[in-house]
């Protein structure tokens, strides 16, 4: 060991910085998973009935990690009850209608609580209409109702700097929305179809969520923002209540202790490792990117 150490300290230094850097993170992995597990109120890794917490964070641009979480919660004995805690909003149809199907389908097993805390509009209020209960905070921003799709005309640009395009198309759409030049009038009355069509399965959905007549929901859904209370008011949402109320009533509902219910939230975001934090960094990127594309979409822009 003397002679390596004399003629490789260089090395030798390496070894060791390497063991001292993965001894730091061992520890610090240790240090939260302690803090983790011995939260008064979220025992992670107990196997104990709870709440599950399902959160729809941001621009819904994918569906897939909600779909998980609440099929997990769903098929998991020990969540009797969950909470989807909503701050979107809104974002892609096609998303948004998938997880809006989902929590239907997870609430004809079990209770699901939508608890809107900041922003719960457009495609974020399409999403929570498949809870058992929707609630909101009286300032909350939510509604929003109807469908847009944008389109970046840049002819201005693109002749300033020279640029030019060539198109060989199968039909005269197939280029509808192309950003050299304006929309012709046959591709605007094409995508003012689609969006008719869409919007009026956005008007149906919540008629029939929220047991009111189609017609009510055309005079209230014109795009405009609502509070909270206002939302009350008009029958889109059932109550005000925080995240804190929203765990009661679902704890209530799953027949449990509603004084501290055990929170449980997806295995997913359970357990810390450096990988885990990389993926789950990585993937927040993923799901908060803005498509370059025109997409169509259930969402409040006023955010942006």
């Amino acid at each position: 060991m003397s002679s390596f150490r004399q003629k490789h300290p260089i090395l030798l230094g390496l070894f060791i910085l390497t063991g001292i850097f993965f001894l730091f993170l061992g520890g610090i992995s240790l240090l939260i998973s302690s803090l983790i597990s011995h939260s008064s109120k979220t025992d992670l890794f107990s196997k104990k009935e709870g709440v599950g917490i399902v959160e729809l964070k941001g621009l819904i641009v994918s569906s897939e990690s909600v779909l998980k979480h609440l099929t997990e919660f769903r098929n998991d004995p020990n969540v009797k009850s969950i909470v989807l805690r909503i701050e979107s909003p809104g974002g892609a149809v096609g998303a948004a209608q998938e997880i809006y199907q989902e929590i239907d389908r997870t609430n004809a097993v079990k209770p699901v609580v939508a608890s809107m805390g900041s922003m719960g509009a457009s495609g974020g209020y399409y999403a929570a209409l498949g809870a058992d209960i929707i609630m909101a905070n009286p300032g909350t921003m939510t509604g929003s109702i109807g469908v847009i799709v944008k389109f970046p005309n840049l002819e201005g640009l693109f002749e300033k700097i020279g640029y030019k395009s060539e198109v060989i198309k199968s039909g005269p759409l197939k280029d509808t929305g192309a950003s050299n030049r304006p929309l012709t009038e046959d591709e605007r009355n094409v995508m003012q179809g689609l969006i008719d069509n869409v919007y009026s399965q956005f008007v149906r959905d919540i008629a029939a969520a929220r047991s009111l007549p189609p017609e009510t929901i055309l005079e209230l859904a014109d795009g405009r923002i609502y509070s909270g209370e206002q939302a009350v008011e008009l029958g889109l949402i059932d109550q005000l209540g925080n995240f804190t109320d929203a765990i009661t009533i679902a704890a209530e509902m799953g027949d449990l202790d509603t004084e501290e219910p055990l929170l449980i939230y997806p295995k997913s975001e359970r357990k810390f490792s450096l990988l885990n934090l990389l993926t789950n960094a990585e993937q927040s990127l993923v799901d908060n990117f803005v498509p370059l594309y025109p997409i169509l979409s259930f969402e409040w822009t006023g955010v942006k």
